[in-house]
C-alpha cells in the first residue's frame, strides 16, 4: 500500500473540489478499490505463476499456456484501470486550483484598487462552486470516467474470456503436442473468481453513481436557473409600480389618490366652472 499513498492524499484534496456523490465515490469506492487490490488481491493471485501447472514435460509449454490463458496479469490490469480512471479526476483538481488561484489573485488586485467584486467560483466560506467553466470540466471528466470504466470491463471480457475461473484447461499451444495437447492446472480457482467478479461490481457502481453525480449537478443547475429567474420577477414586480410620498395615502381605503386630468373631467364640471369665474 506504500506505492497508493501519494495518490490516495492527492485524491482526498479532490473530495473539497467535488460535490456530495464525488465524494462518496472517492472515499468509499475508489480508495477501498485500492485498498482491496494492495492488501488482499495482491496475496490472492502472487501464486498464479508458481503454482500454475501443466502435465507436459515438453519445454516452453508451460509458459506457453499461461500467457494464452493470462495475456496480462489481473493485477496489472486492475492497476492500469485505477490509473486511468483517476487521471480525469486530478486533471480537473489542477485545472480546478489554477482557476481558483487566478481569481483570487485577480480579487486581490481589485481590492487594491477599492473595487470590491464577489467571487463566483468559492462562498463565504472558501467552498468551491462548481459553476461555469467548472461545471463544464467537471462533467467532462465525469463523461470520461464512465467511458474509461466500460471500456475496461469491456475490456477485461475481451481479453480473458468468462469471470469464472476454472480449476484446469486443455492446452494445445505450441510447442505442447500438437494433437494430445497439456492438461493445465489454476490454483484456488474459486478464490481468484470471487475477486474477480467483485472488481467487476465495484466498477459498475462506479459508473452508476457517476450518473448519479451527473444527473444532481444538472438538477442542481436547473434549480438554481429556477431561483434566480424567480428573483429577478420578484425584483421587477417590486420596481413597477414605485411608492411616491407625494401622492398621500386615502384615509378611508389606504390606497393613493391620484389627480385626474383636466381632460378627464365630466363636461358638466368644467362649464360650471367656467359659469362660476
Amino acid at each position: 500500500m506504500g506505492d497508493w499513498s501519494y495518490l490516495s492524499s492527492l485524491l482526498d484534496k479532490v473530495q473539497s473540489h467535488s460535490t456530495v456523490v464525488g465524494k462518496i465515490w472517492m472515499s468509499v469506492l475508489f480508495l477501498f478499490r485500492i485498498f482491496v487490490l494492495g492488501a488482499a488481491a495482491d496475496k490472492v493471485w502472487g501464486d498464479e505463476v508458481s503454482e500454475f501447472y501443466c502435465d507436459s514435460m515438453e519445454p516452453g509449454c508451460e509458459h506457453a499456456c499461461y500467457n494464452w490463458k493470462f495475456p496480462i496479469s489481473y493485477i496489472h490490469y486492475w492497476v492500469l484501470q485505477i490509473t486511468f480512471v483517476s487521471t480525469p479526476t486530478l486533471l480537473y483538481l489542477g485545472y480546478a486550483v489554477h482557476i481558483i488561484h487566478r481569481e483570487k489573485r485577480l480579487m486581490g488586485q481589485l481590492q487594491e484598487g477599492a473595487t470590491l467584486r464577489k467571487a463566483r467560483y468559492t462562498d463565504d466560506r472558501g467552498k468551491v462552486k462548481i459553476t461555469g467553466i467548472l461545471f463544464c470540466t467537471y462533467m467532462t471528466q465525469l463523461t470520461f470516467k464512465i467511458l474509461l470504466e466500460v471500456g475496461f470491463s469491456v475490456g477485461q471480457f475481451y481479453i480473458f474470456g468468462s469471470v469464472f475461473m476454472v480449476s484446469f484447461f486443455h492446452c494445445q499451444c505450441p510447442p505442447c503436442a500438437h494433437y494430445s495437447g497439456a492438461q493445465c492446472y489454476i490454483s484456488r480457482p474459486t478464490e481468484k473468481t470471487i475477486f474477480v467478479i467483485f472488481m467487476l461490481v465495484v466498477s459498475g457502481i462506479s459508473v452508476l453513481l457517476n450518473i448519479i453525480e451527473m444527473i444532481y449537478l444538472l438538477c442542481h443547475k436547473r434549480r438554481g436557473a429556477v431561483k434566480r429567474l424567480l428573483d429577478q420577477q420578484h425584483v421587477l414586480s417590486s420596481q413597477h409600480y414605485p411608492p411616491n410620498p407625494a401622492w398621500g395615502v386615502n384615509q378611508c381605503g389606504g390606497f393613493p389618490l391620484l389627480p385626474l386630468p383636466v381632460h378627464s373631467l365630466p363636461a358638466g364640471s368644467a362649464d360650471g366652472k367656467e359659469k362660476d369665474t
